[in-house]
């Protein structure tokens, strides 16, 4: 199989379809997390947070309304950087 990118479309609230390439799953407290970047944005350095749940064999996408689960997983992912550069 081809090591291609993963792009993944989702609806905003507007209806527009927005396109991101899923740069990255992590897991925190039992939950999955998908790092995504836009992929119409080339020069956007801006990874979107979203949650993974499973429905079937399906994989929706949803949006973290929590501040605290939002500020939680990106912390964890701020932290992941850091480790990167060291």
């Amino acid at each position: 199989m081809a090591d291609e990118d993963q792009i993944i479309e989702t609806i905003d609230e507007n209806g527009n379809v927005i396109k991101f390439e899923l740069f990255d799953i992590v897991e925190v407290d039992e939950q999955e997390y998908a790092l995504l970047l836009p992929v119409e944005e080339e020069e956007s350095e801006e990874l979107i947070l979203m949650r993974l749940s499973k429905d079937g064999e399906e994989y929706l996408f949803e949006t973290i309304d929590d501040d605290k689960e939002f500020d939680k997983v990106a912390q964890y992912v701020e932290s992941m950087e850091d480790e990167d550069e060291e």
